[in-house]
């Protein structure tokens, strides 16, 4: 047998390892914020942002340049419909993103399982009275926004601190708004790991359905954008959760 896409053996390694450290840091400050001691929930809320945004910079630092740091089967999927993304890249690209959130998920077990929560290592979850049409609709748009967040950001910023700056922070906005919501998942990838070693599977199908439809359409619309104003379209990946 030969490695999967023998040609792009740097890149899916990119993608494993950045997509790995979202989902391992990401979901354990869910864990960890409750044992804290924050004042408020919205302290602990801002903690969470803080962690994911963070990360996602970080990781497009270190990163970006290997494969793009999508780290998201949403993002990957927006790229490629605007035309981003070569089409040979797409299904290593999400075979190796779900495949470092599983470990990560793993990990969360291993550092986890001994502690009393009733967070799920992590998982999203809808909040009480929200339905999952409501919650599918506010993933979509949320994943929107970020994907056309990193697709702008790796178009038109040309420094990855620049790129990483205007990601992260989109990252940390959402959160902040859509967060007591949803989970604010925006990335399949981060809500299957700690769904599958915490045994939570209730309405994970709206963190599949959600973002892709939400990157989708991003990536439709921002490859129509770009060939309406006379861009050339360009082919190097971006960066993101």
């Amino acid at each position: 047998m030969t490695f999967p896409c023998s040609a792009c053996r740097t890149e899916c390694a990119s993608e494993l390892v950045g997509t790995y450290l979202l989902v391992l840091i990401g979901p354990a400050s869910v864990v960890v914020a409750p044992l804290i001691g924050f004042q408020t929930p919205t302290e602990s809320l801002a903690f969470i942002a803080l962690a994911f945004g963070g990360t996602v910079a970080s990781v497009i630092l270190l990163l970006g340049r290997r494969s793009g740091a999508h780290i998201n089967p949403a993002i990957s999927l927006a790229s490629l419909f605007s035309g981003r993304l070569e089409k040979r890249l797409f299904a290593p690209y999400v075979t190796f993103q779900l495949t470092g959130g599983l470990l990560a998920g793993f990990s969360l077990k291993l550092a986890f399982n001994s502690i009393s929560s009733s967070t799920f290592l992590g998982s999203t979850r809808l909040a009480t009275g929200l339905s999952p049409v409501e919650g599918t609709l506010l993933e979509a748009i949320g994943t929107f926004i970020l994907a056309f967040s990193a697709l702008s950001a790796s178009s038109f910023l040309r420094t990855p601190v620049k790129q990483a700056a205007l990601v992260g922070l989109t990252l940390i906005v959402l959160i902040l708004v859509i967060g007591p919501l949803t989970g604010a998942s925006f990335n399949p990838s981060r809500s299957l790991g700690p769904s599958v070693f915490s045994g939570y599977f209730a309405n994970q199908a709206i963190y599949w359905i959600g973002p892709l439809l939400g990157g989708g359409c991003a990536g439709l619309i921002f490859g129509a954008l770009r060939r309406f104003s006379g861009h050339e379209r360009r082919l190097a990946a971006v960066c993101m959760c």
